[in-house]
């Protein structure tokens, strides 16, 4: 896997008004990998990846740099970092209901069609790969499928796009155990697409089994970063976010497996 910099934030802080939320953050995305930033609610995830994409209200103010494949982009609008090849997937999943799955897929590849890509519809089949469950509903209404399904076609259409870095805020919200299992399992098999995966999470146990680097991020800080095979394993982490207590701590931390 190469480590070549698909996303880098230096040093990144956001303010709403007099408030910060976000203090001097810095982190990396390689392309392939799969990265996880952790945390409890508001600790300034989502704040995070909307400074990323741009796309905060008129009333935030962002200071330092946010690096996409080797250029500074913190001063473009939304629309042009998408054309670069960013994509979020919200906590919302943001679909259009009323239309049939394979339409909301289509639309997920309007902005390459646009553009005039001929091959625009060249995901669809990498898409079913991933999802097969979309492709036996590809003509069902997007507001008929269930909360997992719905999450597996926010994605699959965030994958249409061909972006460079997708990321994903909290995908397993409001899911069933056995349905995010499955979730995160799909998230895993993105490093095989070769999207570099930036995923926001408070299911902490499930984003540190699929990532490759963790960070956990605390009142706008981040105050831990690393291989996340060991962040699973860090005493603090087990404690605060993996909901075990000292002892298992103790012996997760001298090599005992999480599960």
């Amino acid at each position: 896997m190469t480590t070549t910099p698909i996303l880098e934030l230096n040093q990144l802080r956001v303010c709403y008004g007099k408030v910060e939320a976000l203090h001097g953050c810095t982190l990396n995305v390689s392309a392939g990998q799969i990265v996880t930033v952790i945390g409890p609610n508001g600790a300034g995830k989502s704040t995070m990846l909307n400074a990323i994409m741009g796309s905060l209200p008129a009333s935030g103010s962002v200071d330092g740099s946010v690096t996409f494949l080797g250029s500074d982009v913190s001063a473009y609008a939304t629309e042009e970092r998408v054309a670069l090849g960013m994509c979020l997937v919200p906590e919302t999943r943001e679909l259009f209901t009323t239309m049939s799955v394979a339409d909301n897929l289509q639309l997920g590849a309007y902005r390459r069609k646009k553009a005039g890509e001929k091959n625009y519809m060249d995901q669809l089949e990498t898409v079913f790969t991933l999802f097969p469950r979309l492709k036996e509903r590809r003509t069902q209404a997007a507001g008929t499928l269930s909360g997992g399904e719905r999450q597996m076609l926010a994605v699959g259409r965030a994958l249409m796009g061909k972006p460079q870095l997708l990321m994903l805020d909290e995908p397993s919200l409001g899911l069933a155990p056995l349905i995010t299992k499955e979730i995160f399992r799909i998230i895993s098999q993105l490093r095989l697409t070769g999207v570099a995966t930036l995923l926001i999470e408070q299911n902490a146990r499930a984003a540190l089994q699929v990532a490759d680097v963790g960070y956990v991020l605390e009142t706008g800080d981040v105050v831990l970063g690393g291989d996340a095979a060991d962040l699973a394993v860090n005493p603090k982490v087990i404690e605060t976010y993996l909901g075990l207590g000292h002892g298992a701590a103790q012996a997760a931390a001298a090599g005992a497996l999480i599960v």
